[in-house]
Formats: structure tokens, C-alpha cells, sequence
């Protein structure tokens, strides 16, 4: 089956190429951006000023073509592509949840990006932290690789160009 999706705005961040973005929201503590809205869904805005959170959920333009088996972030050893969030993939949709700071308009600016310039928006989700954050949870291959503090890295460039996107 087919899906068809229309934007609904664009992300723009300090960051150019996926070299020296960071990898997830987490990493990304001072990279301030804005998310342009398109002027026809401003109305949609109504009530969300009052989240400290909110969810983008983006597409990964600039991703190149994906892997089922990819070296993920924090790790040495392949994966499986859905154990992992590298920006590469059969739908390369992106997830990032950033703190809002606040909202003009058709623009809100948010902290924590993680996302490339340019990235176009599908989504605006309020984050709820008691239905967002379930308890016990279990994490994986990433529980053996955590005290890892790198911010970036370049393993999703396409190569020979800096033209990929930041993992989600």
C-alpha cells in the first residue's frame, strides 16, 4: 500500500550537513532552532504553549538508501536496522522530541534539535510524560554501550558527500 503525506512546515536548525549534528535530542542540550509552520495549520498551534515538550516528527530527506543490517550509534557491531534508529530506512521518518520555547506566530522555537536544516515537518505531538515515559523498560544492545558521551558522528554520510541526516 501507498501513503501519501503533505508536509506541514520545515525545521530550521544550526545544522548544514549531518557531520557534527547531533545524534539524538538528548546530545543536542543549546542547539536552538525554529519549526515554520505552515500559515494554514497556525490554528492547530491553540493550547500548545502551555507543553515544555513536544514531539516532531519529521522526514528524513537527506538519508540515504537503507541498510537491514547497519553499525548504529554508540556501537561496533551491525544490527538489525529496527533495533536501532539510524535515519536510513524503508520510511525514513524521524522522531525527536525537543523542549518548546516558545511560539510567534507560525514559528516555535525549540531547543534540542537534532535535525538538518531544511528538514521537512509532518507532525507536532504534545509530549505527556506520564503516557510518554512507560516504566521498566528494557533497552537492548544499548544497555552494554551507554557510559559512551559522544555527541556526533558521521557514519550516515552518503558517501562522498556530507548529505545524510542525523539518527532518530
Amino acid at each position: 500500500m501507498k501513503i501519501e503525506c503533505e508536509t506541514i512546515g520545515v525545521v530550521h536548525s544550526p545544522f548544514q550537513q549531518a557531520e557534527g549534528t547531533p545524534i539524538q535530542p538528548a546530545r543536542a542540550a543549546g542547539s536552538v532552532g525554529t519549526v515554520e509552520l505552515d500559515a494554514r495549520y497556525v490554528d492547530g498551534l491553540a493550547d500548545l504553549a502551555g507543553f515544555s515538550h513536544i514531539i516532531l516528527l519529521t522526514y528524513l530527506h537527506r538519508a540515504k538508501p537503507f541498510s537491514l543490517k547497519v553499525v548504529p550509534y554508540l556501537d561496533t557491531v551491525p544490527r538489525g536496522l529496527f533495533a536501532t534508529r539510524a535515519p536510513s530506512r524503508p520510511n525514513p521518518i524521524g522522531l525527536s522530541i525537543v523542549r518548546l520555547l516558545g511560539i510567534a506566530g507560525n514559528v516555535l522555537t525549540v531547543e534540542g534539535l537534532d535535525l538538518l536544516d531544511g528538514t521537512p515537518l509532518l507532525d507536532i505531538k504534545p509530549y505527556f510524560g506520564e503516557f510518554d515515559q512507560p516504566g521498566d523498560v528494557r533497552c537492548g544492545w544499548l544497555e552494554a554501550v551507554r557510559e559512551h558521551e559522544v555527541v556526533a558522528d558521521n557514519r550516515f554520510a552518503v558517501a562522498g558527500s556530507e548529505e545524510s541526516h542525523s539518527s532518530k
